[in-house]
């Protein structure tokens, strides 16, 4: 599973370099997955201007790549802020309370689930499953899993 979180600032979208990783992966089995991965770790997200550029290394249509990119929510479409919060709000979770803890962050940062504040500090994504059922509600914050989230946890996670 690729890190979700983030580690590092992204570099500034480049159609060459978007090219060089596309060519570059254009060999491997089934190389349309390794090479968004590639450029959403690159850039942070994977730019509206790649898709042409993928397209054309692989002989695809554009649609058949944005289709893979939007149905995978790992494909960011805009770059993130520094800190990803990412909360699970598959069935378990939400069960034990995790639609409080979406409505706390969003409530304290002033952004919808799926949005990055002003400032580029944070963004706040949902996702379906974690893996972490048994310790719902599950977060991931920077490539770090926590259990037993509640909105008060939260907020202090993302206050420290």
């Amino acid at each position: 599973m690729p890190d979700l979180g983030r580690k590092s600032p992204a570099k500034a979208w480049d159609e060459d370099s978007a090219r060089g990783i596309a060519a570059g992966l254009k060999d491997v089995a089934g190389p349309l997955l390794p090479i968004l991965h590639a450029l959403n770790e690159q850039f942070g997200y994977v730019d509206e201007r790649a898709i042409p550029v993928v397209a054309e290394v692989l002989n695809l249509s554009r649609a058949e790549v944005h289709g893979v990119i939007s149905f995978y929510h790992d494909f960011r479409h805009e770059p993130a802020g520094r800190h990803v919060i990412r909360v699970c709000r598959a069935e378990a979770c939400q069960a034990m309370g995790s639609e409080a803890v979406v409505a706390a962050l969003e409530k304290a940062l002033g952004i919808s689930c799926g949005g990055t504040t002003a400032d580029g500090r944070v963004t706040v994504e949902a996702v379906y499953c974690l893996g972490n059922c048994a310790l719902s509600p599950a977060a991931f914050i920077d490539g770090k899993l926590y259990g037993r989230v509640d909105a008060t946890r939260a907020l202090g996670l993302v206050r420290s």
